[in-house]
This record gives C-alpha cells, structure tokens and sequence, in this order.
C-alpha cells in the first residue's frame, strides 16, 4: 500500500519508470480479471491496453482514494463490460472458439475433464448478469473486499454483497452437481 501511494505519487509528477512498475506489478492480476469477465477472451490484452493507455493520460490528475489495484480492476471490469456489450451487439460470440486453454493436470484423461469442467464453468460465468459476474470476480478473483467493491461502484455494500450472493447461487443453480469438487 505504501509502495502503491509512492508510485502514484511519483507517477503523478512524470516518472515513466513508476508506470511501468505498476503495469509490471498488476499485469497478471489484471489479465485474470479481464479473462475471467470478458465473454470473448481474445480481447483480454486489449482490454488491459486500454486501461493502461487511459491510466497514463492521468499523468499529474490521478487522486486515489483505495488502493490501487482496486482501481485498476474496477477499470478493467467497466472496459470488460463494454467490450461485452459490444460483443452483444455484434452478435454472440461462438464459445468454443474463445474458450481459454487450461493446463494440462497430470494425463490425457484428466486434462479432457479439467477442460470440461473448465468449460462448464466458463459458460455459467457467462450467462450471469455482468453485475453479478463483476462481483464475484472481483472479490474473489481480486480479493477485493465487499466495501471497496461497493465505494469504487458507487452502490451499497449490501447490494455488493446481494449481487455476490446470487451470484453464486446461479453458478450453483446451473453448474447443479454437474461439476465434483
């Protein structure tokens, strides 16, 4: 966190090397936000493109009030979400050719059902309701806590925490036993 307000400061004032510190620092993070919360996942480099090309335009402007990485996957989730639309418009996406690759577990079998699994898991994150999906995403993809979720959306912690809860229960309702533990 001291590390997070030190950069901003510095990035605030100019320094190029503070951006790519905080690129470097939340790539990774970000790309599984954006990839866990786009419906057409050859996107997720753009959308983290973006992001980072809106962010370095704030050089001097950027007055955070959270931490950082919060800030940053909530700009992820609202690029993903038009993006999604987007996608929407266009017509839907074919979701065996955007489904993501998944390693390998240990043979041929068990990479077959860890990517139907994958699969079944991916689809049921897809037909949530953005607002649900980006809450469950964020909080536990991003560990951000249901109070900063809240603050950086502008709604209540117990809608963050609503759209959570049935979040989840969605996935339950229609994954329904399909996937083992």
């Amino acid at each position: 966190m001291i590390e997070d307000k030190l950069l901003v400061w510095r990035f605030n004032r100019g320094d190029a090397a503070a951006l790519c510190r905080i690129c470097e620092k939340y790539r990774d993070d970000l790309l599984k936000v954006a990839a866990a919360l786009l419906s057409d996942r050859s996107g997720v480099e753009d959308v983290l493109h973006d992001v980072f090309t809106a962010f370095a335009q704030n050089t001097g402007r950027l007055e955070l009030k959270g931490s950082l990485k919060g800030y940053l996957a909530i700009c992820v989730a609202n690029r993903a979400r038009d993006r999604n639309r987007m996608q929407r418009r266009r017509g839907a996406a074919d979701l065996e050719q955007v489904r993501p690759e998944r390693p390998a577990v240990a043979g041929p079998e068990h990479n077959a059902i860890g990517q139907e699994m994958a699969a079944k898991l991916d689809a049921a994150m897809a037909g949530l309701p953005d607002e649900q999906r980006e809450a469950v995403v964020l909080h536990l993809q991003s560990k951000m806590r249901f109070r900063d979720i809240a603050r950086l959306r502008g709604i209540s912690i117990n809608t963050a925490l609503s759209r959570y809860r049935y979040g989840l229960e969605k996935l339950r309702s229609s994954l329904n036993g399909e996937m083992e533990p």
